[in-house]
């Protein structure tokens, strides 16, 4: 597998398993909010389950690939912030706001500088 091949299986699971870790951070505010903490958590563990199943095998690949442990680690943070963004707003029903475009600016910087 190249590098970019490496890259993008690794960027591909990290994404998927976002998915899974915000639902399994944030769904149960808008589902359970009416029960018990504890049911909530036995959920979220649940959904988390899944998230590890992708994140997990995501950072092994990359790192036997060649990607370094910061620049994983970085990665997760902007994908992160792309999951996060649109699950809050159209998920959530918040409104988009300005401190999210100033921290995806900040993420920019920190991707510049982890990979070069």
């Amino acid at each position: 597998m190249t590098p970019l091949q490496t890259l993008a299986l690794t960027a591909t699971l990290l994404a998927a398993s976002n998915l899974f870790m915000t639902f399994a951070w944030y769904g149960h505010l808008k589902h359970l909010s009416a029960s018990p903490w504890y049911v909530a958590a036995i959920v979220s563990w649940g959904i988390a389950l899944f998230e590890y199943l992708l994140q997990v095998p995501a950072n092994r690949i990359g790192f036997a690939g060649g990607v370094s442990l910061a620049q994983l680690k970085i990665l997760q943070e902007v994908i992160t912030l792309a999951i996060f963004v649109p699950f809050a707003m159209l998920y959530m029903g918040e409104g988009l706001r300005l401190n999210y475009l100033w921290a995806g600016l900040c993420l920019l910087g920190a991707v510049y500088f982890i990979f070069n």
